[in-house]
């Protein structure tokens, strides 16, 4: 008997870390302003502390893909939308990787924030083999950089890109 709890609670175990090792890939879906469907993942917690958080996750239209990032505190409209810097990430390995501004919005009724970039093929390979390690936002004004040292999920944006790419993958051979 014995016996038989100490294997259920292994296999228990096993099958516990392999879920937390693979996250499911939970694409979700919204119309954009323009109309066109955009794809995206939950965004997740890279950051926290009392005074300020960053979120993020990975975006796409099915022809490029984004970096959507939701910085607390934000400025107050409109010094947001003068937010136009490319962003620069450091990644795992001493890598670093610069993505270009694509767009800065104020939604849900201006209570939320975000911060778009795009990710260009060439950083494609970066982003889907080193994890984030830090985000260096251009806040302007007296703040200047702001630097989010990424505390957690910081192979988040490396396991959502690839999970758009292995899908992308098997819509081609469909």
């Amino acid at each position: 008997m014995d016996s038989l709890i100490k294997k259920t609670a292994l296999l228990s175990g096993l099958l516990l870390i392999s879920l937390v090792s693979f996250p499911q890939c939970e694409i979700q879906n919204r119309v954009s302003a323009t109309g066109s469907m955009v794809y995206f993942m939950e965004p997740v917690n890279f950051y926290w502390t009392s005074s300020k958080s960053l979120n993020g996750c990975i975006s796409t239209d099915k022809e490029s893909y984004f970096l959507e990032l939701f910085p607390i505190p934000f400025p107050e409209k409109p010094a947001g939308n003068d937010l136009k810097d490319n962003l620069e990430l450091k990644l795992s390995g001493g890598k670093t990787c610069t993505l270009e501004h694509f767009d800065s919005r104020y939604i849900r009724k201006d209570t939320v924030f975000k911060l778009v970039y795009l990710i260009e093929n060439k950083d494609l390979e970066l982003l889907t083999n080193f994890e984030v390690t830090e985000a260096r936002i251009n806040m302007n004004g007296d703040e200047g950089i702001r630097a989010y040292v990424f505390k957690l999920h910081k192979a988040a944006l490396m396991e959502q890109l690839n999970c758009f790419l292995k899908e992308a993958e098997e819509e081609k051979k469909k």
